[in-house]
């Protein structure tokens, strides 16, 4: 998914009542629509006072975009675990097939990580429900960060004589598109995630982006 730009917060404040608002938004929002939540009603949610949302948010788009950044801050942070737990420079990884393992274990980190939480699964629901709602919007999870550093591993491994690529960014654009993307699209709810399926979804997808860029 593609970046959009985030109004950041009238106020800091605390943030136990940010995260609060921001999950009382994010339940309602998906429940009902965005359209449809009053301020009045995520105040109530929140068991914070309306002025307390509007000194915090500003308005409700700000909220909703206050809902995405959020999520998008805490997807950059899981990639980068990843990618510093299995890709780094230091793990070793000198051949295709060594390439291939640390790529599964990463996407099965991610994909399960990603795949049983209810927030994440929250928040692709809202940016699809209100694609279909209103068709005009161009307000999406951010994704530009996440994307950039597994690109940034694509490009090292490439420049290794491991990967065959030239442009790493649109590989990175695969590589999600074969694992997290394709298992969210056949799983999209968390209450209901096969983790056995996941994992099997990774390594298949993992396998495929190995095929089409693994060098020769």
């Amino acid at each position: 998914m593609s970046a959009v730009g985030t109004e950041k917060a009238v106020r800091e404040g605390s943030l136990v009542k940010r995260r609060a608002i921001l999950a009382a938004a994010r339940e309602l929002f998906l429940r009902h629509g965005v359209d449809r939540v009053s301020m009045d009603a995520i105040a109530a949610q929140a068991a914070v006072s309306k002025r307390t949302v509007y000194d915090y948010f500003g308005d409700k788009r700000r909220l909703f975009l206050a809902i995405l950044s959020d999520a998008a801050e805490s997807l950059n942070a899981s990639v980068r675990r990843v990618v510093d737990t299995y890709l780094a420079d230091d793990a070793g990884i000198t051949t295709v097939p060594q390439l291939e393992e640390a790529l599964t274990a990463a996407a099965i980190d991610l994909g399960t990580t990603m795949l049983g939480s209810a927030d994440y699964a929250a928040v692709f629901a809202l940016v699809i429900q209100q694609r279909w709602q209103s068709p005009e919007t161009d307000d999406d999870l951010p994704t530009a960060a996440a994307q950039e550093a597994l690109a940034e591993r694509i490009t090292h491994f490439a420049d290794a004589g491991l990967l065959d690529t030239d442009n790493p960014l649109l590989a990175a654009g695969h590589f999600a598109a074969l694992t997290i993307l394709l298992a969210f699209d056949e799983q999209p709810n968390p209450a209901r995630t096969d983790l056995g399926r996941v994992r099997q979804g990774m390594i298949d997808g993992v396998h495929a982006f190995v095929r089409a860029y693994g060098a020769r």
